[in-house]
């Protein structure tokens, strides 16, 4: 540069350029977006830090530089290429972060993960090949994904992750290639993992106490582990992640040691709620919570400073003053993240997750074995994303300790995608508190489906006490055909001799199965049923919030119906499902408890609260909402026989 001469940032010029390019008449849409996504992304990238690339010349004002920073700012946010519709979910989440399950294969058998005895592993002819790998990661990338996170299973133990992670350097446009790895093999691949363009490190740690952690992942190997770490810091990564599931009982009494490995090192531990899969026999009392933990770091550290959240992150960030490193708290149970979620997953066997905690997945694999074009997956892809729920897709309403058998899931597809279907994998339990409440509850959003020519959406909870028991049958809305003998009484039973409201006394009948089914329909109209069927109410997930509504109100049919037994309900079952042709909601609510007294109120009364919950959750959208066709549909166990509505 000239003496004198005014200085321009380097980055000036590809935007520039991009300004020149949109102000030209070239039309071609999609591959313009993707050139200009990609100078602006790296326009942003060399002026992160707010300084021009080149110093300007001596004498100009701090006053002057600061001006155009803000004109350079302003210019990229009137030019800046549109994010990547396909990415882009109903909610305005843009998804510009991948993770990529390499192996569904462990070397660890980690207790809160996973059985003792592993998993069932799909064959290796259904699992993803290297090219399919990198063939969908150049596809996400073009379309903006600027993260990937290679996870398992353990992925360093598949044999080319090497060079997977230098194959995936090459992807214009990718800024972050991360890793997700127990540390056992880390040592001895880290220096290669680095060469070839890794730039992120999450280490799994649960425990500072070799014993314990032999216990915990029910293998040795702690050393391996720490060995890992300590390489990762001799190579330079900063931060190293260290991730720390924390389990009442077995090692939140190390919070304290944990915390204090930032003050020599350029750690970021993270600790991580409690969070319940199949197999790992979870238990709600073995939760520790976020602000359990951090009250007691605080005890040790009252002056725990907060850190800025960055957008979309999923971890709470701390520093203790002074400290080289930092802690962090990952609250998937207790404050879910999900408003701010920019993740999505593609599992080893090729299947689009669009919800970390959720079932329905997409196969990418068929399609891409099937010959599809590229412009065939975005539409696939795109039509997942766009399916994405406002929170976790698939949670599970819990009122007991231990985790609940799986449910049957059905899937939808508006754009007749084929390949879509449910996994009932080891992850598929996982569950979030609702905010607010005191008792270990969480949200199932059971799948959506298309059929019978029209869209419904089908959930369905259930809480059971005996994991063995066999539960009504959700499915059927035919009516039930007459079985066995229809006896009544001829005189009302809840009155005394001289007419005055009174208890039936049950003490002297017999303990016998009951079970009782009840339905309800909502006739809501055109325009608030258009709103629930697309999950767009303002109030928030209609179906959702009415099915927790009538399994709460089983519960609790004793203290709202005044005559009414309290019953220990052993199960409870409430299903919607939407019926586009008369605008309705249909619910469906099944209970089955053993006692002397049946369960034909706490049905009824669960249905006809269901309906209620949907009225409010309405309301403000048309009050010319109808309940009807509150009934009992079929009573079993009881002395007088069994009834099922003709």
């Amino acid at each position: 540069m000239t003496p004198g001469a005014s200085a321009r940032p380097v980055c000036s010029r590809s935007r520039l350029w991009a300004a020149a390019l949109l102000g030209s008449g070239f039309m071609a849409a999609q591959p313009l977006s993707r050139m200009l996504r990609r100078l602006l992304r790296s326009s942003a990238r060399s002026c992160s830090s707010g300084a021009p690339v080149t110093q300007p010349r001596l004498g100009e004002s701090a006053r002057a530089a600061s001006e155009e920073l803000s004109r350079r700012r302003q210019f990229l946010r009137e030019h800046a290429a549109p994010f990547s519709a396909f990415l882009t979910d109903s909610f305005g989440r843009q998804h510009s972060y991948l993770r990529i399950s390499l192996t569904e294969k462990c070397n660890l058998r980690c207790q809160y993960c996973m059985p003792e005895e592993g998993v069932p592993l799909t064959p290796k002819a259904n699992l993803l090949t290297t090219e399919e790998i990198l063939t969908l990661a150049r596809l996400f990338v073009k379309e903006g994904i600027d993260k990937i996170r290679l996870t398992g299973g353990e992925p360093l133990i598949r044999p080319d992750v090497v060079d997977i992670v230098a194959q995936l350097q090459r992807l214009e446009g990718l800024r972050t290639i991360g890793v997700t790895t127990n540390g056992i093999n880390l040592t001895r691949l880290l220096p290669q993992l680095q060469k070839a363009g890794l730039s992120a490190i999450n280490i799994s740690l649960d425990t500072l106490v070799p014993a314990k952690f032999e216990f915990i992942v029910r293998r040795k190997g702690f050393h391996k582990v720490m060995e890992g770490i300590h390489k990762a810091i001799e190579l330079g990564y900063n931060p190293v992640k260290v991730n720390c599931v924390v389990m009442r009982g077995l090692n939140e009494d190390e919070l304290l040691d944990f915390a204090a490995l930032t003050e020599g090192l350029p750690l970021d531990v993270r600790f991580i709620e409690y969070m319940p899969f199949d197999g790992n026999k979870w238990n709600f009392k073995k939760m520790v919570s976020y602000k359990e933990m951090l009250d007691t770091i605080r005890q040790q550290w009252p002056e725990l400073e907060k850190l800025p959240e960055e957008e979309s992150s999923t971890a709470k960030a701390f520093k203790i003053p002074g400290f080289q490193g930092q802690i962090s708290f990952i609250t998937s149970m207790s404050e879910h993240f999900c408003g701010t979620c920019n993740r999505l997953r593609i599992t080893a066997d090729g299947n689009l997750k669009v919800c970390l905690f959720g079932n329905s997945e997409v196969s990418l694999r068929d399609h891409l074995r099937a010959g599809a074009s590229e412009q065939e997956l975005l539409r696939i892809i795109g039509a997942a994303v766009g399916r994405k729920k406002r929170q976790h897709a698939e949670l599970f309403l819990m009122f007991h300790d231990s985790p609940p058998a799986s449910p049957s899931i059905s899937s939808w597809d508006p754009l007749h995608v084929q390949g879509l279907r449910p996994r009932m994998s080891f992850s598929s339990q996982m569950v979030t508190l609702w905010k607010g409440c005191r008792v270990p509850q969480a949200l199932l959003l059971a799948q959506q489906r298309l059929g019978s020519g029209c869209f419904q959406r089908h959930y369905t909870s259930r809480a059971d006490s005996d994991a063995n028991s066999k539960c009504l049958s959700p499915g059927s809305w035919a009516p039930a055909a007459p079985s066995g003998p229809q006896l009544t009484s001829e005189q009302l039973t809840h009155v005394d001799s001289e007419g005055r409201a009174a208890m039936v006394d049950v003490s002297r009948k017999p303990d016998t199965e009951r079970a009782a089914v009840a339905s309800a329909v909502v006739l809501l109209g055109p325009v608030a049923f258009k709103l629930v069927q697309r999950n767009q109410l303002k109030k928030g997930d209609a179906l959702v919030v009415a099915q927790l509504a009538g399994i709460q109100a089983a519960k609790v049919t004793s203290q709202l119906i005044p005559l009414c037994h309290h019953v220990a309900l052993s199960h409870v079952q409430v299903q919607l499902e939407l019926d586009s042709t008369r605008h309705a909601v249909r619910i469906q609510a099944s209970c089955r408890a053993r006692g002397p007294t049946g369960v034909e109120m706490e049905a009824l009364t669960s249905a006809a609260v269901a309906a209620l919950s949907l009225y409010d959750m309405c309301k403000a959208v048309s009050r010319d909402i109808v309940l009807e066709e509150i009934k009992l549909i079929s009573k079993t166990g009881g002395q007088r026989g069994d009834f099922h509505r003709a």
